[in-house]
C-alpha cells in the first residue's frame, strides 16, 4: 500500500506539472506588465527545478528504492583521524536528511578511543531515502592537516559508508532463533542511570552469514535488542540485494564492487580544497558546503550516469 501511494503521488505530481505548464503558457501570452513577466519567470524556474527533481526520482525504480534507509558508517585506516572522519560523515548525512525534510537519527554508535566514532548506524526515513543513499555506498577518503598531530602533518584517512534498505515486513527476512548468538554487555555511553550498572547493551551475531550488529543507545536491554534485530534484518536484506546485483553483473560480463576497497570519493582540505567523486568525475570546490550536507550533485550524477558513460564535471 505504501508503494501504491508513492506511485499515485508520482502520477498526480506529473499531472500537476502539465497543468501548471499550461497555466503559465496562457498567462505568458497575455503578460504585458514587466512585473507580471518577472513573476512568471520566477514561477517557471521553480517549476523547472521541481520537474528536474521528479525526473531524477523517476529513475529510482529498484525494488527497494522507495524504502527508508539504514546507514552504517565505520572508521577505516587512519587511527584517530579516521574515527573523527567517520563522525564528520555522520553529521554530513544527518544534515543532508534535514535539508530534504527526512527524519534521521543515530540508533547505535561506538566512540573512538580518543575522539570521533569507531562506528555508527543511522536510520533515515523519507520517500526514496534508500534509492538516493545507495549511491553513497563505498569508501570515502579525507586528506587534511591532522588536528591530532602536534607536528601538523598531512593525514589521509578512510571511512566506509554502507546503506541498506529498511525491512518493511517481518516475513520478508526469515531468521530462526537457532541462527542467532545474542550477547549482552554494559553500555559505554550516555543512556541513563543504568549505564555501566546493568547489561543493557546487546550484540547479535547471525551465525550463517557472520553479520554482527550491536546496539547500546536505548535505556533497556529489550529496546536495544529490538533495534539490533531491525538493523540485522536490514543488513541481511542488503546482502540479498548485493547478491542479485552481482549475479546480474556476471550475466552482463561486468562486476561492480561494493566492498571496502571501492573508493568512491575524495575530500581534500589540504594543500587545496576539493571534493571529487571518482565514479562520475563531479567536482565541488567547497568542501565545507559538502560536509554540511550538500551532496545532491554527487547523488544526482551517480543516478544519472549511464552504464559505461562519460563522467560529468561540475
Amino acid at each position: 500500500m505504501k508503494r501504491l501511494g508513492l506511485v499515485r503521488a508520482r502520477v498526480e505530481r506529473w499531472d500537476s506539472f502539465r497543468q501548471r505548464t499550461a497555466d503559465l503558457a496562457e498567462l505568458a501570452s497575455m503578460a504585458e506588465d514587466p512585473a507580471l513577466s518577472a513573476d512568471l519567470e520566477r514561477e517557471l524556474q521553480e517549476l523547472i527545478g521541481e520537474v528536474d527533481k521528479a525526473s531524477l526520482e523517476a529513475q529510482l525504480g529498484g525494488p527497494y528504492d522507495e524504502r527508508d534507509a539504514v546507514v552504517a558508517i565505520s572508521a577505516g585506516v587512519g587511527g584517530t583521524d579516521a574515527a573523527d572522519w567517520a563522525q564528520m560523515l555522520v553529521r554530513m548525512y544527518l544534515r543532508w536528511a534535514e535539508r530534504h525534510g527526512f527524519k534521521a537519527e543515530i540508533v547505535e554508535s561506538t566512540p573512538g578511543e580518543e575522539a570521533g566514532i569507531r562506528s555508527a548506524t543511522l536510520t533515515v526515513e523519507g520517500p526514496y531515502a534508500y534509492g538516493y543513499l545507495k549511491t553513497e555506498r563505498g569508501t570515502h577518503r579525507l586528506v587534511r592537516i591532522s588536528p591530532f598531530d602536534f607536528q601538523k602533518r598531512r593525514q589521509t584517512s578512510f571511512a566506509l559508508v554502507d546503506p541498506t534498505p529498511q525491512v518493511q515486513d517481518d516475513a520478508e527476512i526469515d531468521i530462526r532463533p537457532e541462527e542467532l548468538k545474542i550477547d549482552t554487555y554494559r553500555a559505554t555511553g550516555a543512556g541513563g542511570q543504568n549505564v555501566n550498572k546493568t547489561e543493557t547493551a546487546v550484540r547479535i551475531t547471525h551465525l550463517p552469514s557472520g553479520i554482527v550488529v550491536s546496539c547500546q543507545n536505548e535505556r533497556s536491554q529489550l529496546q536495544n535488542r529490538e533495534t539490533a534485530m531491525r538493523i540485522l534484518k536490514a543488513r541481511l536484506l542488503e546482502k540479498r540485494v548485493l547478491e542479485q546485483e552481482a549475479e546480474q553483473a556476471r550475466e552482463r560480463g561486468e562486476m561492480r564492487s561494493a566492498d571496502w576497497g571501492s573508493q568512491i570519493r575524495s575530500y581534500v582540505l589540504h594543500p587545496y580544497t576539493l571534493v571529487k567523486d571518482h565514479r562520475t568525475g563531479v567536482e565541488v570546490g567547497d568542501p565545507t558546503r559538502v560536509l554540511d550536507g550538500d551532496i545532491d550533485a554527487f547523488i544526482e550524477a551517480a543516478l544519472s550516469k549511464p552504464a559505461g558513460g562519460t563522467p560529468t564535471a561540475q
